[in-house]
C-alpha cells in the first residue's frame, strides 16, 4: 500500500511540472505556485515522520525533534520565496530530507523503506528542477 500511495503522490509533482513547462504563460505561475505548495506539504509530511519516530523512542535526541520541524519550516520558506528561488530551495530540501532519512532509517532498522524513499525523492526533485528550468528557459 505504501508503494501505491507513494507513487500516486508523485502525480501532482509530475503533472504540475508538465503544466508549468508546457502550458500557456497564464497557467505557468499558477502551476509553479501549486507545485511549491504541494512540495511544502510533502516536505512537512517527511518531517512529521521524524516527529512520530521520536515519539516512539524513550529518549529521542534533540536533533530528532529539531529536524522534524526544520523540514516543515524549509518547505514553508520555499513556498514563500516562490519562483526559481523557491523551487531551488524545495529541490534541495527534498534531497536533504532523503539524506537525513538515510541516516536515521538505517540507525532505527528501517532501511527497507529506503528504496521507496529514493525513488520518490528522485522523481519529485527532477519534477521540481524540470519545472524551474523549463519555465525560466522556455
Amino acid at each position: 500500500m505504501a508503494w501505491a500511495l507513494g507513487l500516486a503522490g508523485l502525480i501532482p509533482f509530475v503533472g504540475l511540472a508538465c503544466v508549468q513547462v508546457f502550458s500557456p504563460p497564464g497557467w505557468r505561475m499558477l502551476a509553479a505556485s501549486a507545485l511549491l505548495s504541494y512540495g511544502a506539504v510533502i516536505v512537512s509530511f517527511l518531517g512529521g515522520i521524524h516527529w512520530g519516530l521520536a515519539l516512539r523512542q524513550s529518549r529521542a535526541s534533540a536533533g530528532s525533534w529539531l529536524w522534524a520541524i526544520t523540514a516543515s519550516l524549509l518547505g514553508w520558506f520555499a513556498a514563500l520565496l516562490e519562483g526559481l528561488w523557491g523551487q531551488a530551495l524545495l529541490a534541495l530540501t527534498l534531497l536533504l530530507c532523503l539524506w537525513v532519512d538515510h541516516k536515521v532509517y538505517r540507525r532505527l532498522g528501517l532501511q527497507a523503506w529506503l528504496p521507496l524513499r529514493r525513488l520518490l525523492t528522485v522523481v519529485a526533485t527532477l519534477s521540481v528542477v524540470t519545472a524551474a528550468v523549463g519555465y525560466w528557459v522556455l
